[in-house]
């Protein structure tokens, strides 16, 4: 233990001394240059390290993917559209393409969904209970995928007939006089895919309710005062005063739910790795690198991703410049 804190303190203090060595240096080279071009050129040496680590660790690999999933499965030989003619013609990529999109359509909605409803819901406790409740609702987003997958196989675990069942929902419905259940194995109008966003659904309607909740807290009293003087209910004020107010934030909530579950991975990679018809873009990459080995592919799949993200992120973009210039 000592050792490794030892550890960590000389990484801090050797990364710390060679950042303001690096920028004593750009100082000292923005010295040498004659009258106003120091000042001119200054701000661009200080940015420049920044600038530097974007390119190379953003920039480059992304490029670097886009060039490998026109190669072959060891990035050898060129290919050209291969890699993607065959996903997309594949029956089973197909599936993982509507498996992705079945979790892009539900998740979202029922995250920012819930999340409202929660933050309306313990907005009217009082604050001991406010604050108690939300912090009951926002602690799994502090466990990680692998927790929360041990967490929920202890509900949807299952056994044989004739065995203990420890999993929650297979021990109610035997103590009920019923059969055992394999939950996720039931790939009939993609039940199982929904057990999983169930997990998704637990792990993130804290960080959506904790977002809306300051939104709704946001709103003016006069105005709702206004709508209660002209006879609004409540559901009218909720729905035609409060929501209209609080877009911007639905939709940032939205969005960024949305791009998280493009990139889902660990949830079904811990619970199925794929098995049962449960497959998504994310697994479906992680086995064509690591499984398959299959260079080509891996990054075909990643550059469609990127394509998908990619306007998404525009228009999330063009939407908080849009609010800030109302602002």
């Amino acid at each position: 233990m000592v050792l490794k804190i030892l550890n960590t303190l000389i990484t801090v203090g050797v990364g710390v001394a060679a950042a303001v060595v690096l920028y004593w240096l750009l100082n000292k080279i923005a010295e040498l240059l004659p009258g106003p071009w120091e000042d001119r050129v200054k701000p661009y040496l200080y940015i420049l390290p920044a600038y530097a680590a974007l390119v190379f660790y953003l920039v480059y690999p992304a490029v670097q993917t886009v060039v490998f999933s026109f190669a072959n499965a060891q990035s050898t030989a060129w290919v050209g559209w291969d890699n993607y003619t065959k996903l997309l013609q594949s029956s089973s990529f197909q599936d993982t393409l509507f498996n992705t999109l079945l979790w892009m359509i539900v998740v979202p909605v029922v995250v920012v969904a819930l999340g409202l409803a929660m933050a309306v819901l313990a907005d009217r406790l009082n604050p001991t209970w406010e604050k108690t409740s939300k912090t009951i609702i926002f602690l799994p987003m502090a466990i990680s995928a692998v927790g929360a997958g041990v967490v929920w196989g202890l509900v949807y675990n299952y056994r044989p007939e004739g065995r203990e069942q420890i999993g929650l929902q297979n021990a109610i419905i035997t103590a009920l006089g019923f059969d055992p259940v394999a939950w996720l194995q039931i790939s009939e109008f993609h039940v199982n895919s929904f057990f999983l966003m169930i997990m998704l659904m637990w792990a993130q309607v804290g960080f959506s309710m904790v977002l809306l909740s300051a939104a709704v807290k946001g709103v003016p009293d006069d105005t709702l005062e206004a709508a209660r003087i002209d006879g609004a209910n409540e559901r009218a004020i909720f729905f035609q005063v409060v929501v209209p107010q609080i877009w911007g934030t639905v939709l940032t909530v939205y969005v960024t739910t949305l791009i998280g579950v493009m990139k889902i991975f660990d949830i079904v990679y811990v619970m199925t790795n794929g098995g049962f018809n449960t497959n998504v873009v994310g697994n479906e990459f992680f086995n064509q690198l690591f499984s398959n080995f299959n260079n080509g592919a891996a990054a075909a799949i990643v550059v469609m991703l990127m394509l998908a993200t990619v306007p998404i992120m525009f228009y999330q973009v063009r939407n908080f410049r849009r609010e800030e210039s109302m602002a």
